[in-house]
């Protein structure tokens, strides 16, 4: 089984179309656990309304605003599942999603999946261009550019439990997947836009300098001195230039 984290908080607006993208997906043994931030919207009304209908669908409530990063934590320690996927409040699947990381799963053993990232602007139309997943990515790859999107992911839970990284001053899921890739293993792609992005979102990482540094903190956190940390952000920067050039060029509206 797969344990699907939703961290939420104020989301009304979005929210209802991620959930229908989870209830819509092909392959069917999972639990969609939606941890709800103290949310001061209707959020919890209308992920109440998904659960009185379908029974894979859990609502659990902080009981203080936390943070997405300790919101995710709340669920992962909730999980019942092998293996755990997340997916944004924000952001949508489609229905072959989790299908396909399943085959490529029974074919590879592998411990960490990803896919290729479709976007949608801020209002859910979708924008013609997606990020490709490489077939494998390994840990020297991964730190020039996080191509693995946190809403993408598959992994087991054993291995999620073990490098769970808690700091909103960071990109905590890439500190997550370079800590396992670490290890020697490799995380391994569909190369099929099945994960859609949305874009010039409100989002701790939406203002570009501040996500650059959370990414230095990132680096910083798995272990790199401050010469490995300052080459790696380098190609950081160089690649997410040409990642949102081509999303601008093709009707992306970023902030």
């Amino acid at each position: 089984m797969i344990s699907i984290i939703m961290a939420a908080y104020n989301a009304e607006k979005t929210i209802e179309l991620a959930i229908e993208s989870v209830l819509n997906q092909t392959y069917s043994n999972f639990e969609l656990l939606v941890i709800n931030d103290c949310s001061k919207d209707r959020t919890a009304k209308l992920v109440e309304a998904f659960s009185a209908k379908d029974n894979r669908v859990r609502l659990i409530s902080n009981e203080k605003n936390c943070g997405v990063s300790f919101t995710r934590e709340h669920g992962l320690e909730e999980a019942k599942g092998a293996w755990i996927a997340v997916l944004d409040s924000d952001d949508a699947w489609a229905p072959e999603k989790l299908e396909k990381q399943i085959e490529l799963q029974n074919r590879t053993n592998a411990d960490l999946l990803f896919t290729g990232s479709a976007f949608m602007d801020s209002d859910g139309r979708p924008i013609d261009w997606y990020l490709h997943a490489p077939e494998e990515v390994t840990y020297r790859q991964l730190l020039k550019q996080n191509i693995l999107s946190n809403s993408s992911a598959l992994v087991r839970k054993e291995l999620y439990a073990k490098y769970y990284a808690v700091g909103d001053g960071m990109h905590e899921d890439f500190a997550i997947w370079l800590s396992i890739l670490k290890e020697g293993k490799k995380a391994y792609g569909v190369d099929e836009p099945l994960l859609i992005y949305r874009i010039a979102k409100s989002s701790k990482s939406g203002n570009k300098v501040k996500a650059a540094k959370m990414n230095w903190n990132t680096y910083r956190y798995i272990g790199l001195n401050p010469v490995e940390a300052a080459y790696y952000e380098g190609w950081y920067m160089i690649k997410n230039v040409i990642k949102y050039t081509n999303i601008k060029i093709s009707g992306g509206k970023m902030r």
